[in-house]
């Protein structure tokens, strides 16, 4: 693992356990296995880190994607819904309220903004790219446009997640689930496929 790997690492531990208003550079340095002058070497400022950081949590997403990239269309969504959503993965809680105390940054801080912004348009166009992918395989519906389908289920998994941390057990996450399989995956299908095989 690299310097680099390590202090993604240390970063990503002190977010869980202190919240990104309490988090600074010792909180960082306490959990890496270094000196907190190496952390000064490569990032200038905690605003700096938390870009990069952004960075790097994009970067392993689609890495996962690529991966799995023999995967159908229709599968690769579903896992994305789950994988964001999480509500049954255990350690997910930590990694959500992290996400979302950052989220939470964008409108006072611009770099930070602009990483978010950056984030999102990759993962919207990926989503248009499994749809694409889907239409021209004839498992999906011609007559879906990838880019609208991108941004309404980018929100609705995003917002189911944020459902999550912020609502608790109190939040509607199963039937937020069922209804973006329901709702918007299955309406992908070409109408022989949402059938499914006749007697």
């Amino acid at each position: 693992m690299t310097t680099d790997d390590d202090i993604m690492d240390a970063t990503f531990a002190a977010l869980c356990k202190h919240g990104y208003a309490d988090l600074t550079m010792q909180s960082i340095a306490d959990e890496f296995d270094k000196s907190k002058s190496l952390l000064h070497y490569h990032y200038d400022s905690k605003e700096d880190l938390i870009v990069t950081f952004l960075d790097h949590l994009l970067e392993n997403f689609l890495d996962e994607f690529e991966n799995d990239s023999d995967a159908d269309p229709l599968a690769q969504l579903q896992w994305m819904a789950e994988i964001v959503v999480g509500a049954d993965e255990e350690g997910t809680d930590d990694i959500h309220v992290a996400l979302l105390g950052l989220r939470a940054q964008g409108p006072y801080d611009g770099a930070i903004r602009e990483q978010l912004v950056r984030n999102d348009r990759h993962i919207r166009d990926l989503i248009a790219d499994l749809v694409r992918t889907g239409i021209e395989q004839g498992q999906f519906r011609e007559d879906i446009d990838p880019e609208q389908f991108a941004a309404l289920f980018r929100s609705a998994i995003e917002g189911a997640q944020s459902h999550e941390v912020i609502l608790g057990e109190e939040a509607p996450t199963a039937v937020a689930i069922a209804g973006i399989e329901e709702l918007l995956l299955d309406e992908l299908l070409v109408d022989e496929a949402r059938e499914g095989p006749t007697a």
